[in-house]
């Protein structure tokens, strides 16, 4: 059957039914619809075909939802604009942090954090700690907490735990991921400084 004359709804019944043809039909349909929307939006770190099938994964799973009172089109073009803006949002709200964004001072300790693993000299220390304020800007506020109290301000579990309300248990988990997340960037960082 030509995409151009699908029967919609015929196709949407058997796709609730449980049809994967009827499924890969609506697919073969919506995709170029779906792909304009993401192209027309996509973030800068996100890859095209991901977002697509981000979109297709939330319309699946949306379907039963779709009551139909609008086409099918404009239901999806709206999964798919929303999609896009969510994943613009997040990249506002945690940029990544990129070699080239470092100045040249930081640029020189990350190189010099990559050569050799001893002492920083006290020079380059606080451009370290410029650094360290970099990579925790790419945290959620809630784990740039529990790194910033534990390991800036030397607070203990107990401390954070009466000043937080987080279980103990909560802490050490949340700090721990924080930590595996800087440690990402870090490598991400000493990764493109390799020549």
């Amino acid at each position: 059957m030509d995409d151009n004359q699908l029967d919609v709804g015929a196709c949407l019944a058997r796709v609730r039914g449980g049809d994967e043809d009827a499924a890969r039909q609506l697919f073969v349909h919506l995709h170029p619809l779906v792909a304009k929307i993401v192209r027309a939006h996509l973030p800068r770190r996100t890859s095209e075909e991901d977002l697509v099938q981000i979109v297709f994964a939330k319309v699946f799973s949306r379907l039963d939802q779709y009551r139909g009172q609008v086409p099918l089109e404009h239901w999806v073009s709206r999964i798919a604009a929303n999609s896009a803006y969510n994943e613009l949002n997040r990249e506002r709200v945690r940029p990544e942090l990129r070699h080239a964004d470092l100045s040249e001072e930081e640029s020189q300790i990350i190189q010099n954090l990559a050569q050799d693993t001893g002492e920083l000299p006290l020079a380059q220390a606080l451009g370290a700690r410029e650094i360290v304020d970099k990579l925790l800007s790419q945290l959620n506020p809630a784990d740039r907490l529990v790194i910033s109290l534990l390991h800036l301000e030397g607070r203990s579990i107990e401390e954070i735990h009466r000043k937080t309300g987080w279980s103990a248990t909560l802490v050490k988990v949340r700090a721990f991921r924080a930590r595996r997340k800087m440690k990402k960037h870090l490598q991400q960082l000493l990764r493109e400084h390799k020549p």
